[in-house]
């Protein structure tokens, strides 16, 4: 990342609560073809979430602690904030002097965006507005919360219209929260009456139809884009007695995560996908 910095705009994607096993499952089944197409080898990383639930991991995310590979040994982190005594920072660390990357980029040139979904990012009380004030511009409606069916389509539109706004010179950091996989999800699947495992899949079916607007929007501004793309925690329904996330269970710490560059073009027109506006 460290060489990619001032020269690529950078796309950041939390698929909030999406569990590493069914982004597995409905890839190798070829339910999601967009993600697949998009991730390295069309396969997700396995990796373990730095905490079990929206706000502390991506507290930890925008200070460089990206979800770490199951693998064991020391993993070099993308990008962190500098501290001393930091055993994960090597020399293809960006290492800077800002308490998150949204700051550090800042600070670097480029025009901060965050799109919100859940509610930590909805402004609506002081905590939920801690992460959007790291950024420049932060945008979140009832529409693209959690309990909008179409909550991530109404995300690209209102990014379709926030990018002709960012001056043409300066790179982008747009960071998004898709809310549509968190609880509620029944609404995703036809007769469900509660969330299941199921209807947590058919939310993800839901996001792939239209990541590929999200990935052409990110290179329309005429720029290669760095995309990191992941969960922030999963979510149970009954392993183990355990519903929900915010606990130690294996479905909530694993989580899967891609990292990719797109070029100008890779993905089309923005309009040439669904939901957008001919």
């Amino acid at each position: 990342m460290k060489e990619l910095i001032g020269s690529h705009d950078l796309l950041f994607v939390t698929l909030d609560t999406l569990r590493h096993d069914v982004a597995e499952e409905l890839a190798a089944a070829g339910r999601t073809p967009n993600l697949v197409r998009a991730l390295p080898g069309g396969l997700w990383e396995r990796r373990h979430s730095p905490a079990s639930f929206t706000y502390a991991a991506h507290q930890a995310f925008f200070a460089g602690f990206l979800p770490t590979p199951t693998t064991p040994g020391q993993h070099t982190r993308l990008f962190a904030a500098a501290f001393p005594g930091s055993e994960t920072t090597g020399e293809q660390t960006w290492a800077f002097d800002a308490p998150d990357v949204v700051r550090a980029l800042a600070g670097a040139g480029y025009h901060t965006v965050c799109v919100g979904g859940v509610g930590f990012f909805n402004g609506k009380s002081p905590l939920g507005g801690v992460l959007p004030a790291l950024f420049a511009e932060a945008h979140w409606e009832p529409e693209f919360g959690v309990s909008a069916p179409r909550c991530f389509e109404a995300q690209l539109d209102r990014i379709a219209t926030v990018l002709p706004t960012v001056p043409e010179e300066r790179p982008l950091f747009l960071f998004v929260n898709v809310a549509a996989i968190h609880q509620p999800n029944r609404h995703y699947l036809s007769g469900a009456d509660r969330d299941t495992r199921e209807s947590h899949a058919a939310a993800l079916e839901y996001v792939d139809r239209h990541i590929g607007r999200l990935f052409a929007l990110a290179t329309s501004r005429d720029r290669p884009c760095l995309v990191l793309l992941c969960s922030d925690h999963g979510t149970a329904y009954g392993e183990e007695g355990h519903s929900g996330h915010r606990h130690g269970h294996e479905v909530v710490w694993t989580v899967p995560y891609g990292q990719f560059v797109l070029e100008p073009g890779d993905w089309g027109k923005p309009g040439d996908w669904p939901g957008a506006e001919q």
